[in-house]
């Protein structure tokens, strides 16, 4: 009898240790964690590298081998080669779905192996961001702030024990976003920043005739035309829902309807519309606008305000 409570006893106090462990976070137990916290670390990417070669692969492998607890998203790795207006651009579009502490690894390098610099970019929402200084931030930052930017000098956020010239996504760029989910602290990856490089942004011209602005870019795989013209501004034009709209479109008139969305117009028709980040576009109803028109990023767009002559 004296036995069985004694085992009972030891039971006890081993069930109640267990449990105590259990309310504790992993690092408070002495384990990996991340600032104390049980969460996977987030890490977003982005290239320009496609999807025909094995870059963006080992980029992963980088990853997976430094930190093999954090989950890797994709936006894309199709951003049209060495543009890096696009990428900033589909950067700025993805930023605000996702948390503070979430990861940003981008590499759209055109200057790879120069005097670029590396960079870790920490925006006041809390998000990290590591990629070349060549501007693809800018939008981010001008909307978010800039909390601190670190460029990437230490050796040991790097994959030693030799960068190449021609491929720091592999060597830098995606060590150091491993790091930084491993928890690193981002201040120790080299020196304080003081200017990161700025894109100068392409913002449309309101004046008294309408609205001057620029196609920037495609939605693919539909073609619709992307352009700077902010539909806030489109709405001060006095059209409503319906009006036909004489643009023009590189210089040349075309006539469209404004509506709300594709179905709105019969398969085939044209529209001008406000696509889904508050932009004017331009879209066929089930067919590709771009290669219908012959028409593609860098163009320009002017609409009229309603009533008013047609510019010449």
């Amino acid at each position: 009898m004296a036995l069985r409570i004694r085992l009972f006893a030891i039971l006890v106090f081993a069930g109640a240790v267990f449990c105590g462990a259990c309310g504790k976070t992993p690092a408070e137990r002495g384990g990996p964690g991340q600032g104390g916290s049980a969460a996977r670390p987030t890490i977003v990417f982005m290239t320009d590298f496609g999807v025909a070669n094995d870059a963006v692969a080992v980029c992963k492998a980088v990853i997976v081998g430094i930190a093999p607890d954090a989950r890797v998203m994709d936006i894309t790795h199709q951003v049209t080669p060495f543009q890096i207006e696009e990428a900033a651009r589909f950067l700025a579009g993805v930023t605000p779905y996702y948390p503070s502490g979430t990861i940003f690894l981008v590499v759209v390098d055109p200057g790879v192996g120069t005097s670029r610099k590396a960079v870790i970019v920490k925006s006041k929402k809390g998000q990290y961001f590591v990629l070349p200084d060549n501007g693809l931030i800018t939008p981010v930052i001008e909307r978010d702030g800039l909390e601190s930017a670190r460029e990437i000098t230490n050796t040991a956020w790097m994959l030693e024990p030799q960068v190449s010239s021609t491929f720091h996504g592999r060597d830098i760029f995606s060590p150091t976003a491993a790091h930084l989910a491993e928890g690193w602290d981002f201040t120790l990856a080299g020196p304080v920043v003081p200017q990161l490089v700025q894109l100068t942004s392409k913002v449309s011209r309101t004046t008294e005739n309408g609205i001057e602005g620029d196609v920037i870019g495609l939605d693919d795989p539909y073609g619709s035309l992307i352009t700077d013209i902010p539909g806030e501004e489109f709405k001060k034009l006095g059209y409503g829902l319906g009006d036909k709209i004489i643009v023009q479109l590189n210089k040349k008139p075309l006539s469209v309807p404004y509506e709300k969305t594709f179905m709105d117009v019969p398969v085939g028709e044209a529209l001008l519309y406000i696509d889904s980040r508050g932009r004017i576009g331009l879209a066929l109803n089930q067919r590709n606008f771009s290669q219908v028109n012959k028409v593609a990023a860098p163009g320009t767009l002017f609409i009229p305000r309603k009533g008013a002559a047609i510019k010449k």
